[in-house]
């Protein structure tokens, strides 16, 4: 006969949440949360008042210009921005009836971005591996040089490289945008290098017995185990194009190569004896901001990982 022994009550089990659950309430805590809670509303409130502005009647907004919310709710800014609305319906919204083609110089952008961001990244890993992974006379030393390009402030290199685009006639256009920048980072070949350098060279020995040569090397093994970094610089890169005002302001003033952030500028100033039109520049810049948002809410942990990873504080 099998004598079966009582049951023991069950306990809820010590589960993660259930710790979470019992952590007492601390003043540190409290003030920890506040500050973080602080940070993000000065962080996200100049966002939001952007949105505001362009969702409100610019001749509305100086009645109530302390609101926090939409004075006179419209989208007629964004139809100004997008240039859906005709003169005469933006006047009457408060615009200022200055044109911007806002597809147009989106369309400037993206080229300006995407073609420096493939010549910068593409020739950065290049240089990267020529550090990494091959031996010369000299490396150390050019290396110790190229960082020290590191420390020259961009501003300086702006008339040097204004002369030499004025020189090969490539002001207004695409080339003079795109050249200067287009084959020399010394942050990106850093970057790249220090990942390099922490990839096992087995793979790449083996493929030097069977007869690969450097370029095949560079092309079928190193590119793919790098194409996280490599992934990580063009979202940066292309961003800090994309944002890019004071190069496209010496080099170009024809509308077929400016880009939006230049043209944002000039919408501002369209309208010099009257009030600007903020309604239509904020939409104008939410519209430019979008792409760039949705990057970073895409690829934000990847750019911080790949970051970490390389070893870079």
């Amino acid at each position: 006969m099998t004598v079966l022994a009582p049951e023991r009550p069950r306990t809820a089990p010590d589960s993660a949440l259930g710790r979470a659950c019992r952590v007492r309430f601390s003043p540190g805590r409290a003030a920890a949360w506040l500050y973080i809670g602080v940070i993000l509303l000065v962080t996200l409130f100049p966002f939001w008042w952007i949105l505001r502005t362009a969702l409100s009647d610019n001749v509305a907004m100086p009645t109530d210009p302390g609101s926090l919310l939409p004075v006179h709710f419209t989208w007629g800014a964004f139809e100004r921005a997008l240039g859906i609305a005709g003169r005469a319906q933006a006047e009457a919204q408060g615009g200022s009836g200055a044109a911007i083609n806002t597809p147009l110089f989106l369309r400037n952008s993206l080229i300006y971005a995407a073609v420096q961001t493939t010549l910068v990244v593409f020739c950065s890993a290049m240089a990267a591996y020529a550090f990494a992974r091959l031996r010369w006379a000299g490396r150390n030393l050019v290396f110790n040089i190229l960082l020290g390009a590191l420390m020259v402030p961009a501003i300086l290199t702006l008339l040097p490289n204004f002369i030499f685009i004025r020189d090969i006639h490539q002001l207004n256009g695409f080339g003079g945008l795109i050249l200067p920048g287009a084959f020399f980072s010394a942050f990106n070949i850093f970057f790249l290098r220090q990942f390099m350098l922490g990839l096992s060279t087995e793979v790449e020995e083996a493929a030097t017995v069977d007869g690969a040569g450097r370029l095949r090397i560079f092309f079928t093994i190193t590119l793919p185990m790098t194409a996280a970094p490599i992934a990580t610089l063009s979202l940066l890169t292309f961003i800090n194009t994309w944002n890019d005002y004071l190069w496209p302001l010496l080099v170009t003033s024809s509308d077929h190569a400016k880009p939006l952030t230049l043209a944002l500028g000039v919408f501002k100033q369209s309208s010099p004896q009257a009030a600007p039109d903020w309604a239509g520049l904020m939409a104008a810049t939410v519209i430019a901001a979008l792409p760039m948002l949705a990057l970073f809410m895409v690829f934000g942990r990847r750019i911080v990982n790949s970051i970490g990873f390389t070893g870079i504080k």
